[in-house]
């Protein structure tokens, strides 16, 4: 399961390094990561206060302004 979610967090760095295209591929990673990170939050209160860093956030904002063109 740690690789898998290695492979997520890779997806995602390659993207913001500009070695991958964003992609369909990126989105799902960005969706997967985000749920997790959610989880985390619920189980513990010591996760509350993490988030993605602004690159991220704005790559996320990539697929909103997609999905609304």
């Amino acid at each position: 399961m740690m690789r898998m979610d290695f492979n997520h967090c890779r997806a995602i760095e390659e993207t913001l390094a500009g070695k991958k295209a964003v992609d369909e591929q990126t989105f799902a990673s960005l969706a997967i990561l985000s749920e997790r990170l959610a989880r985390l939050k619920k189980i513990d209160g010591m996760f509350e206060k993490v988030e993605f860093s602004d690159a991220v956030k704005k790559l996320a904002e990539q697929k909103t302004s997609a999905a609304v063109c």
